[in-house]
């Protein structure tokens, strides 16, 4: 029966060659997109505009935002095609389980979509692609399985195998010019926190159990000194006195200097504690106007409540008085009510209350006069956060004090960074919570250093679950695509070609890391073969050099979680879409005249 039969108006029909031939350009018109992106493209550099996206929105305020991040990208684009969308949601799923592969795994499944394309034209089935298609994907497990290394046990060599993996994932961001610094950052909170890593991710923050990595942002200028660089750092380590603290570890900008001095509060009692491991929570709120700005021995109620009633509303209420009196009396009643229920919270013996909603500010008075500090408005993630760092939990009834779980910590106190006011809380209950603050020139270099910081800590964390890891630099798939060519040779039949076209899509990802990088990539891959015929070659591409190189001695290593997730995601969405005969879009729905 005729589509137009079973739909409205305005359904359209594409079936049989037609709609995978759409289903195929949609999907590889997304890889295309994106594979610019891929690799390094040279680490050296502090930034390569060229080839990085840009995005601009067409809503109110044309924001742009500037980056390389293939999910970034993704999400970003308004998309039409089936296919591509497919692609897209693999992408965001890669981003949200492992934080990395993102650009790979689309790639990746563009390439595997490429190939089915020309055995398509060959008259060979699509089922016996993907027949061939799974079984070059368990081959290529396998082999990675077999090169895989694991050194959970030795302490020592498992925080060298997370600096390298931080260093392989920043090096293609705008963070590679000081990928070492910030890969120490990294590794030293993941480590720290190492037994309580989970994958639960967010865009500014990842926790779980008492876990707390967050990131916060903000904008300054930066100073151009004149003058011998080393006389000046000398000269500003020494006046180390109680309330500064000079930061070794500066960030180079465009190449200008950029040289922080920042209150010794922020970062601890003294520069010897290590600054950046301190037990340290930071909440992006101010505190309000007569609320105490600094209290010791903080017992804290984290809560989820409402607390603006002492008002009547406008909007939505309807009152039937006889005279404004009566409007008072009720009036006065709600803030009797707000009284007792403040009363409730000031029973729990604490002087610090953190709620997710507004306080009012009859409330808000009542706690000031008690001395208690009340913080409003908290994201809910926060105050999760801050529940679980100060070994509290989110209460919402106050009647029996003795259930509610009260969060600890040695200091609560309001600091300035730049322009910003923010709430400091130090020496947290649990231990473990890790602050990282960024820097930048602008908004458009926050943004994308945030989403670089956040790759990186994603698959250290995933790292620190699942400890194998592998050599970086296309060594992965070449490995892969050398155990896939000899099992297309044992394969009778069509499924062959198909094992064959697997590889190919294997090797189009070393060929496109050299093309990124301005290197003969026809050159380079045919020399990487060849290396790889020898038993246990650890050849890779050497984007510095140009040439190959030895991806053990360069120390270029990769999570193996994040290469299987990106081989099985891939194969996977192509299977899906391989699969598709016939694209039917359905009629709009029409709106009805509201006049």
């Amino acid at each position: 029966m005729a589509v137009e039969r079973l739909f409205k108006d305005e359904a359209t029909e594409e079936k049989g060659e037609r709609a995978r031939m759409a289903s195929f350009i949609g999907a590889m018109a997304i890889a295309d997109l994106v594979k610019t992106t891929l690799g390094p493209k040279g680490m050296v550099t502090l930034f390569l505009p060229q080839f990085d996206k840009i995005l601009q929105s067409t809503g109110r305020g044309h924001s742009v935002t500037v980056t390389n991040d293939g999910a970034t990208i993704l999400k970003s684009l308004h998309i039409d095609n089936p296919a591509a969308k497919v692609l897209v949601d693999i992408s965001k799923v890669q981003d949200d389980e492992v934080g990395d592969g993102t650009t790979s795994v689309v790639v990746l499944a563009g390439e595997l979509l490429r190939e089915a394309e020309k055995l398509v034209a060959t008259k060979i089935h699509p089922m016996t692609i993907i027949s061939g298609y799974r079984m070059a994907a368990e081959c290529a497990h396998n082999a990675l399985l077999q090169k895989v290394m694991d050194n959970k046990d030795d302490a020592e060599k498992f925080k060298e195998d997370l600096m390298k993996i931080a260093m392989t994932t920043l090096s293609s961001k705008i963070l590679s010019q000081d990928k070492e610094h910030f890969a120490k950052l990294a590794v030293d909170a993941v480590m720290r926190l190492k037994a309580s890593v989970s994958a639960n991710i967010e865009v500014k923050a990842f926790f779980s159990g008492f876990l707390q990595i967050s990131l916060l942002k903000f904008e300054i200028g930066l100073g151009t000194y004149e003058g011998n660089v080393f006389d000046m750092l000398k000269t500003l380590s020494q006046h180390n006195t109680s309330g500064i603290v000079f930061v070794e570890e500066f960030v180079k900008m465009s190449s200008i200097l950029s040289i922080f001095v920042i209150p010794s509060s922020f970062f601890g009692e003294s520069r010897k504690e290590n600054p950046r491991v301190k037990n340290i929570f930071i909440l992006d709120k101010k505190i309000g106007i007569g609320q105490p700005k600094r209290i010791e021995n903080a017992k804290i109620l984290v809560a989820n409540t409402a607390m603006d009633t002492d008002k009547v509303k406008i909007y939505g209420a309807r009152v039937r008085v006889d005279s404004m009196a009566r409007v008072a009396e009720i009036e006065g009643a709600e803030k009797e009510k707000m009284r007792e229920k403040v009363q409730k919270i000031i029973a729990h013996g604490i002087n610090c209350f953190v709620n997710r909603q507004l306080i009012y500010n009859f409330p808000e008075e009542l706690f000031a006069d008690a001395g208690i500090l009340a913080i409003e408005h908290a994201d809910f993630e926060g105050i999760e956060r801050l529940a679980l760092v100060t070994g509290g939990e989110i209460a919402s009834t106050f009647d029996n004090p003795e259930s509610v779980k009260l969060g600890h910590c040695k200091l609560i106190e309001e600091i300035m960074i730049g322009e910003d006011k923010l709430i400091h809380f130090s020496g947290v209950e649990m231990g473990q919570a890790c602050t990282i603050v960024l820097r930048g020139a602008s908004n458009h270099v926050l943004d994308e250093a945030e989403r670089s910081l956040h790759d990186a800590l994603c698959v250290l964390s995933q790292t620190v679950n699942d400890s194998r890891v592998l050599l970086g630099g296309g060594w992965p798939e070449m490995v892969m695509a050398k155990a896939v060519d000899e099992l297309a040779w044992k394969t009778p039949g069509k499924k062959s070609h198909a094992i064959e076209a697997f590889s190919r899509a294997l090797l189009a990802i070393p060929t496109i890391i050299a093309d990124n990088a301005g290197l003969d990539s026809a050159d380079l891959v045919a020399r990487l073969r060849a290396e790889h015929h020898k038993e246990g070659s650890t050849a890779g591409i050497d984007v510095i050099s140009g040439s190959v190189g030895d991806m053990a001695e360069l120390g270029i290593s990769e999570a193996f979680k994040v290469k299987n997730a990106v081989l099985l995601s891939a194969t996977e969405a192509a299977e899906m879409i391989l699969r598709v005969d016939e694209i039917i879009t359905c009629a709009p729905r029409k709106r009805e005249d509201r006049m």
